[in-house]
């Protein structure tokens, strides 16, 4: 019964608090509605400067289905290599694309020619997508031409076929859904708990309870069923906006969504808890909640591969709970995988929230 009643004055606090509830309800819908449209790494838009200098039909057509491209901004012809070098270099053109003289002549007698794609590496992501694409278009051309004049040449390119089983459509959004999912678990679930402790020793409220019969597991309970709870709201709300504005769902269990994302739950409430317990003032629990929260997600996984890493890196994933939701949950979102497919995941966040809310307990000292 006295968890029931601590559990309630949690809820009364939040519905008090003119800031708490409208976070709750506002920051999913902006994350799910705004954000797959801006954290789009598909690359567009792609400035490019052609310097033809073989003129031919052949090289006329390149140029062609480079101005027809979706990803690309037809800046010109420029007359030679020089002028749009200065063109990159004054940032006015991202890439170019050099045909080389008698490029058409070699391609129909079959001589190994070569075209230069020179990109400004600056911006890294832009320069090697821009240079991939601007590869594509050279490479299908290639296919058409052999194709048309039936040469069999083994020094040409050819084309690759590619079979696409999970997310035909290549629609990048349903990659970014349980991404956005993770964050806004992580952060709801993550700073409220840790503010929550701390905000009651400025206030001095928890001296009250500091007096009172009521245990530390209790108390701790008290702290962490109601962002379970809103957990839960804002995986609901995040599913439906995923069904409602873009018409993406859960191609696996539902159930396995909410499990994972309570595991998730479990792991940074407790850990905000923590903080909290070892924290004095606001300032300092927020800090080092966001330092840690920090290292968590560039390390997760989310936004690089983690074979990618240095190997000392690579072993921060085996004890990192954000690597194992963000596999399970592509796993489940995306490919329709079972229990089967994310049992090792499943274990992993359950010993690891569970040790942090043993940990929760541990730390939260009655007498202060």
């Amino acid at each position: 019964m006295t968890l029931k009643y601590l559990i309630r004055k949690e809820f009364l606090q939040i519905r008090r608090n003119a800031f708490l509830p409208k976070l709750i309800i506002m920051f999913p819908i902006v994350i799910m509605c705004v954000m797959p449209w801006v954290m789009n790494q598909e690359v567009k838009n792609i400035v490019v400067d052609v310097v033809d200098e073989d003129r031919s039909t052949l090289s006329q057509q390149i140029v062609h289905r480079i101005e027809a491209s979706d990803y690309f901004i037809f800046n010109g012809q420029k007359p030679t290599y020089e002028s749009a070098l200065k063109d990159i270099e004054r940032s006015r053109a991202d890439i170019t694309l050099v045909i080389p003289p008698h490029y058409g002549r070699d391609m129909e007698s079959g001589r190994r020619t070569s075209l230069l794609i020179a990109a400004n590496a600056v911006n890294g992501t832009k320069g090697a997508m821009g240079s991939a694409y601007l590869s594509q278009i050279v490479n299908s051309q290639f296919t058409i031409h052999n194709s048309q004049f039936r040469i069999n040449n083994s020094q040409l390119t050819t084309q690759n076929s590619i079979l696409t089983l999970y997310n035909k459509h290549q629609n990048y959004k349903l990659y970014m859904i349980p991404a956005l999912l993770a964050i806004v678990m992580m952060l709801l679930t993550g700073f409220l708990p840790t503010l929550n402790i701390v905000s009651e020793k400025e206030a001095g409220t928890i001296e009250q309870i500091n007096v009172t019969p009521v245990s530390k597991w209790s108390f701790i309970l008290s702290k962490l069923i109601p962002y379970w709870l809103i957990a839960l709201f804002v995986v609901t709300v995040s599913l439906l906006l995923a069904w409602v504005v873009y018409g993406i769902t859960c191609a696996g269990p539902l159930w396995l969504i909410y499990l994972l994302s309570l595991l998730l739950a479990l792991f940074f409430s407790s850990f905000g808890l923590i903080i909290s317990n070892y924290s004095d003032t606001m300032q300092q629990a927020i800090f080092v909640m966001w330092f840690f929260v920090v290292c968590i997600l560039l390390l997760s996984g989310l936004f690089t591969p983690t074979r990618s890493m240095p190997s000392w890196a690579y072993l921060t994933t085996y004890v990192n709970p954000m690597h194992y939701f963000i596999d399970a949950i592509r796993t489940v979102f995306i490919r329709g995988g079972g229990m089967q497919s994310i049992w090792h995941q499943v274990l992993a966040l359950l010993g690891i929230g569970m040790a942090m809310g043993c940990w929760a307990v541990a730390s939260y000292k009655k007498n202060h």
